[in-house]
């Protein structure tokens, strides 16, 4: 007999211990009046009642949840393309004043592409021989060297970046006046060459282009000297060069179609 008693508080209690677990729970505190001897009764009516209410109503407050969720993702939205419209129309001034301040004639130009066969040393800009684009003609942003056309096409060009190891430019320290040749390397840093042995030439120098040079207006910023060695079987020394530019970043460019004379 007393197992018979026994199952049935058992059953009873599978039922009402996650029924204590919930009303009772420290931060329940509408449950918490279940405890007071005086509205006690009275809380054991309401209580369950509003809980009941909650679970009826959970669906209505989900989708409003959702309506909320959505509204805001889409401002959130609207507020990235307002930033990046910002962000355009700063660079474009900003790309108007470089060339108002310049005594050659230049072109600007959008990034549109890359070659998937060689990421880091090259690009497709949106200019061509429409807007007088030749190949050879210099490509610069707001910070210094980009490198050089390539390939033109009518309406869209190909630009050869500095980094590239068939890339090269007449290059000189702005501080001490040491003249060396400048050319691309796999790894994507620059390499000055052709410097003697005692060439004054420091980490941290800053490297512009030369008046040697027979693309380049003399004085761009091309990049800054990190490390000097020696070079290999030669009484010469090498040095590494961090460029001016990001070139992974670049959005707009600078095309250069006459250096002054």
């Amino acid at each position: 007999m007393w197992r018979k008693y026994f199952k049935k508080a058992a059953y009873a209690s599978i039922l009402v211990v996650p029924f204590l677990i919930l009303f009772f729970h420290p931060k329940n505190y509408k449950a918490a009046i279940l405890l007071d001897p005086v509205v006690g009764p009275v809380g054991f009516v309401q209580v369950p009642a509003l809980e009941l209410k909650k679970l009826f109503f959970y669906r209505e407050t989900y989708d409003e949840y959702v309506r909320y969720k959505r509204q805001s993702e889409l401002l959130k939205a609207r507020l990235v393309a307002i930033r990046e419209e910002e962000q355009a129309q700063d660079r474009y001034e900003k790309i108007q004043n470089f060339r108002r301040q310049q005594d050659y004639p230049s072109v600007e130009a959008n990034v549109i592409g890359r070659d998937p066969s060689n990421w880091n040393a090259s690009l497709i800009i949106d200019r061509g021989k429409a807007e007088g684009i030749e190949v050879g003609q210099p490509v610069v942003s707001l910070l210094g060297v980009v490198g050089r056309i390539f390939e033109v096409g009518e309406n869209t060009s190909k630009v050869i970046l500095v980094s590239d190891p068939t890339f090269a430019v007449a290059a000189v320290d702005e501080r001490s006046r040491e003249n060396g040749l400048l050319t691309g390397t796999l790894q994507g840093v620059l390499r000055l060459q052709y410097l003697t042995e005692n060439a004054d030439v420091k980490v941290g120098d800053n490297l512009v282009t030369s008046r040697m040079s027979t693309a380049f207006p003399e004085g761009i910023l091309i990049g800054q000297i990190t490390d000097v060695l020696a070079a290999a079987n030669s009484h010469t020394v090498e040095c590494l060069v961090d460029p001016a530019v990001d070139l992974s970043e670049l959005e707009e460019v600078i095309i250069i179609k006459k250096t002054s004379t």
